[in-house]
């Protein structure tokens, strides 16, 4: 069975007859589901001296963790402060839906989760008033994908989880049943 037939079996299995329990659903289509991973990376000081090699090694790992080519960001305004040009590439991001996304979530909360230094499970106030995940790592060789031998430059990288949860309580009751380390 692969991964994401294991986490959607999960989810159809154990986690929407407990939400429906637990927050009282009438209808299963009421219930709260991850909808979609957003993952973004900041180029930072790379853009502005122009380090071409650079970016295009954190666009290669990027697509490797995600399984998916990176969509370039442009920057929507100048900020002199940073010598960022208005339409200059400032950074990538990609959005998983599907299978890919239980394929990227599976590895986040088996494999990448438990490498970081110090992990000790997810705090509440990673959670907005929607009920989404929002995690900062600071080095993307938490993933199995990147090698240690083609690492030349370590970036930090956003990972958004967007459920349809209406409130904070039932988004963090939904991705613990899920499987994510969620702190009590």
């Amino acid at each position: 069975m692969s991964n994401t037939a294991r986490l959607l079996t999960k989810y159809r299995k154990e986690v929407l007859p407990a939400m429906k329990v637990k927050f009282g659903y009438k209808n299963v289509m009421a219930v709260p589901k991850i909808e979609k991973v957003v993952v973004n990376v900041g180029y930072g000081r790379r853009a502005v001296a122009k380090e071409t090699k650079a970016i295009e090694k954190i666009e290669q790992d990027l697509a490797k963790i995600t399984g998916q080519k990176a969509a370039t960001r442009k920057a929507k305004q100048s900020i002199s402060g940073f010598k960022v040009r208005q339409g200059q590439n400032v950074g990538v991001m990609v959005t998983l839906r599907g299978r890919r996304m239980y394929d990227f979530i599976d590895r986040l909360i088996s494999i990448a989760l438990p490498r970081s230094r110090d992990f000790h499970g997810l705090e509440q106030k990673v959670f907005d008033q929607r009920g989404n995940l929002n995690i900062g790592i600071k080095e993307q060789t938490i993933f199995p994908e990147v090698t240690y031998e083609s690492l030349k430059d370590i970036f930090p990288l956003e990972v958004t989880v967007v459920t349809t949860a209406r409130s904070k309580e039932e988004g963090v009751e939904l991705l613990r049943l899920m499987g994510f380390p969620i702190k009590k």
